[in-house]
């Protein structure tokens, strides 16, 4: 068994990247999640039963400790919505990039051009979002 000391503060954060791990990697699979990770996150919350005033950010239901409604409600998934916003539109920015290429495999001579077409189409989102994407039919 590992043992290590946090203050509250540390602890907390904890919650907070063991919510946000686990979050990204079962929020997508329906049933067929990764139950390993899900037991290492209701054992981390269980801990909060040990600590004052961590008593609103864990539930247990039929004997499993897991994040509470308050805990997920709290803001944790407007970080995660942050992060997702980012990533997709770097993901977007580089395959529009590469698409404006043709496809071409990216090496020392072109590679400052994709990153020019990158930063543009970043910039792109940055100023506008969205807005000004339109798709032919």
């Amino acid at each position: 068994m590992i043992h290590f000391d946090l203050t509250n503060k540390e602890f907390r954060r904890l919650l907070d990247m063991v919510y946000i791990g686990n979050w990204i990697l079962n929020s997508t699979r329906g049933e067929d999640r990764f139950t390993d990770y899900d037991d290492v996150e209701s054992l981390i919350f269980a801990q909060c039963l040990q600590k004052d005033g961590m008593e609103s950010l864990y539930s247990i239901r039929n004997g499993v400790v897991s994040p509470s409604y308050a805990f997920r409600d709290g803001g944790i998934h407007e970080a995660i919505m942050d992060y997702e916003d980012n990533v997709f539109f770097e993901i977007l920015a580089e395959e529009l990039a590469r698409r404006d290429m043709d496809f071409t495999p990216i090496d020392s001579s072109n590679y400052a051009e994709l990153s020019s077409r990158i930063d543009e189409y970043i910039a792109e989102f940055e100023e506008n979002g969205v807005d000004n994407i339109t798709l032919d039919k």
